[in-house]
């Protein structure tokens, strides 16, 4: 594939509904959404429970008030996580020719986030399975990008 044809699907000239690649690709990135969005809402509704237990952050071993402070954060930070599965829903619905793009920009949020967590690591107990659960998605999320990339096979074009 030619860099010209990579940059067209990842930043197409017109924004509308015209989606080139595979249709699994639109499958996983849903997915992807969908557990993103699952995740978020916890992590504002539920967030001690997916501090201390999803991603083993010994909350019990910290003060009151920096305990409250972390669960602040993840809600925070849910919150933001669900901004972003609303622009994607949005993807979805009505600017499928976006859905390359957003599988990008989570992948990228994804790795710079691994990338931070190198040089400021959190204090874990154990292995949490949050670990598990974001390797699946980082695999479904360059799946989904190559996918989204790549011609199908027919050269015909449809509007999903």
């Amino acid at each position: 594939m030619s860099t010209s044809v990579l940059t067209d699907r990842l930043l197409p000239q017109r924004v509308d509904n015209t989606y080139r690649g595979y249709k699994l690709a639109i499958w996983l990135f849903g997915a992807v959404v969908l557990m993103k969005l699952a995740m978020s809402l916890n992590s504002i509704f539920n967030g001690y429970v997916v501090a201390s237990s999803a991603d083993g952050i010994p909350l019990d071993t910290f003060s009151s008030a920096a305990a409250r402070t972390v669960v602040a954060l993840f809600a925070i930070w849910g919150l933001a996580h669900l901004m972003i599965c609303l622009l994607c829903m949005l993807v979805l619905a009505r600017y499928r020719s976006m859905v390359p793009l957003m599988l990008a920009l989570l992948l990228l949020e994804h790795l710079s986030r691994r990338l931070i967590l190198q040089f400021l690591p959190i204090v874990r107990t154990g292995t949490p399975p949050g670990f598990f659960v974001n390797l699946v998605l980082l695999a479904l999320m360059i799946a989904g990008l190559a996918l989204s990339l790549r011609s199908q096979s027919n050269p015909r074009v449809k509007e999903l």
